[in-house]
């Protein structure tokens, strides 16, 4: 996945859920070798948009790359780290994930206020439709406080046949961040003794797997309570208790039913998580054996 000039994209509109992601990015585009890209999106189509000038148009993005700039040069100054700006007009959603291809981005990294009735804000519910229509990973932050690096991966697992991405990933990442943990959990609403059996397997197999690769882990099945549609909320709290600094989720349950779908669960932690969720769109696979060969 690294690549040899790798970039972290970070729309930026200036509130202060965008300056707190930028601010998480940093170690993230250090660990990765990264470049910054602050990408700002001029949304068109609004009521006061149509009654400017053409100067008043060249005026506000005159005034936006300036501050754009200014916020370059202070995250270069703190950081050291290589920061690049560009400025797109259109839909959001749309021009960060055209921007993302554009440069070839590792990783997008943004803000959200959790929130998906909010449609004219920058942030909020175009982070659900960055993510449910990126091809590269996407980090999505709503809580106000983080550490500075990751200590303790959550990869919630289940039976889909798309866990071996997250699992990379996980591998990945924790040894970018010096060994953090993984902490495998399952969220187990059944006493089906066919479907436990199953996910304790592969809760071992995923478990033998990360500790072969040199990855410190724990692997835990947690009884859902409130019934399934709680998934997220499970996933959420069980973060929340082994202070979690990121959560891994698939954005796509059912990866030959559409392309661009996001399940319920994964918006569910998306909207609700104050801790980073990392949000990967699956491969499509026929086979739907998580590990070719047993471990």
């Amino acid at each position: 996945m690294i690549q040899s000039t790798n970039k972290i994209l970070v729309p930026i509109d200036f509130s202060e859920q965008s300056l707190i992601a930028l601010e998480q990015s940093f170690n993230l585009a250090k660990k990765y070798s990264a470049e910054i890209t602050l990408l700002h999106v001029i949304e068109d189509g609004g009521m006061i948009a149509k009654f400017f000038t053409a100067k008043q148009h060249d005026d506000l993005k005159s005034k936006i790359q300036k501050d754009l700039d200014d916020l370059a040069a202070d995250v270069t100054k703190k950081s050291k780290l290589t920061v690049n700006t560009l400025i797109a007009k259109g839909s959001a959603y749309e021009k960060i994930n055209e921007v993302a291809e554009l440069i070839n981005a590792t990783m997008i990294v943004m803000g959200t206020n959790g929130d998906v009735n909010l449609k004219k804000k920058f942030i909020g519910s175009n982070a659900l439709r960055v993510v449910r229509e990126s091809s590269i990973p996407v980090i999505t932050i709503k809580g106000k406080k983080h550490r500075k690096g990751i200590e303790n991966i959550v990869l919630p697992l289940d039976l889909s046949k798309e866990t071996r991405e997250k699992v990379s990933m996980a591998i990945e990442l924790s040894k970018l961040f010096a060994n953090s943990v993984v902490r495998v959990v399952s969220v187990l609403f059944t006493t089906d003794e066919f479907v436990v059996n199953r996910l304790t397997r592969q809760l071992g197999q995923v478990k033998t797997f990360l500790e072969k690769e040199g990855v410190e882990c724990s692997a835990e099945i947690v009884k859902g309570v409130k019934g399934e549609d709680s998934l997220a909320e499970n996933i959420i709290e069980y973060a929340d208790k082994v202070e979690g600094d990121l959560i891994m989720i698939m954005t796509q349950q059912e990866t030959d039913f559409t392309k661009f779908f996001i399940g319920s669960s994964a918006q569910e932690i998306i909207n609700h998580s104050t801790i980073p969720v990392l949000s990967i769109r699956p491969v499509y696979r026929k086979d739907t054996t998580l590990f070719p060969n047993p471990y």
